[in-house]
């Protein structure tokens, strides 16, 4: 569904200006792929540079569809985009806020349907808005406005959903819990997901494959238990980590503290003496 080829990105002049290096990849039909990486990585600009918001070199292709040929209605249908930071009008009500995600399928002079207020509102109810529906954006909490910004995403129902921190906001429990309603969703509507994700061990947990992205470039790409590997974790993270393993197979990523002493501009006892 998803085909990446020799993607790169340049912001500037010079080695150090390549955000993305001929990144090749292919996301499955229905498969949900995560991005890990370090800060800087290139996860965001990866999502970015498919859906068209920054200029790059290679190919983007949706279901064989180069997406720089596709017009940005067209791209809306093919793709829902989950971004970092997106645009939250404080003044519009939650429920106008959702049904933008409709505009796909709405003609250009247009007003949504019954079955377009129908998606919406089974959206809300499923991820717990619905008693917020009248309610301006500016008066919701951090995390309501991010299942909120998913609700919107997936009210396009385009076959290919792309998330860059769709979770970052929440709390450990509602964070599970949206991932489960997006899995839930991807299997009965068979939805590709391609997802940017912080949280490793969620990360392993939902995704089918995992591509580990450092400096721009991907160094690993397999399953869960390929990539989430100690010695790899490592090296590109820059922190000591212990990946476990649960009674029923699921793989844990834990930090360990550095000894004392190796904490940057930390000094010993023996030091300061």
């Amino acid at each position: 569904m998803i085909s990446l080829e020799s993607l790169s990105v340049r912001y500037g002049d010079g080695a150090s200006a390549l955000a993305l290096s001929s990144v090749n990849e292919k996301v499955g039909d229905g498969e949900w792929v995560g991005l890990i990486g370090a800060n800087g990585a290139g996860k965001t600009t990866l999502l970015r540079s498919i859906v068209q918001l920054v200029p790059h070199e290679g190919r983007a292709l949706i279901d064989g569809n180069d997406t720089a040929s596709l017009s940005r209605r067209e791209l809306a249908r093919l793709i829902a985009y989950v971004p970092q930071k997106p645009e939250l009008p404080p003044e519009i009500s939650v429920s106008d806020y959702v049904l933008l995600g409709r505009s796909p399928h709405v003609g250009y002079f247009g007003v949504e349907g019954a079955r377009d207020h129908a998606v919406c509102a089974a959206l809300l109810e499923r991820l717990e808005l619905s008693s917020m529906a009248d309610r301006p954006l500016g008066t919701l909490s951090g995390g309501e406005l991010q299942r909120l910004v998913l609700a919107r995403a997936l009210a396009q129902e385009a076959p290919v959903l792309l998330l860059d921190e769709p979770t970052s906001a929440l709390d450990l429990g509602r964070r599970v819990d949206a991932l489960e309603i997006v899995d839930a969703l991807r299997r009965e509507h068979g939805l590709t997901i391609l997802s940017a994700m912080h949280d490793l061990t969620l990360a392993g947990q939902f995704a089918d494959r995992l591509v580990l992205l450092s400096a721009g470039e991907v160094v690993a790409s397999g399953t869960p238990a390929e990539v989430l590997d100690e010695a790899l974790l490592t090296d590109h993270f820059g922190l000591h980590v212990q990946v476990l393993r649960t009674d029923d197979g699921e793989l844990v990523v834990a930090p360990r503290r550095r000894a004392r002493g190796q904490v940057k501009g930390e000094t010993t006892g023996e030091e300061s003496r």
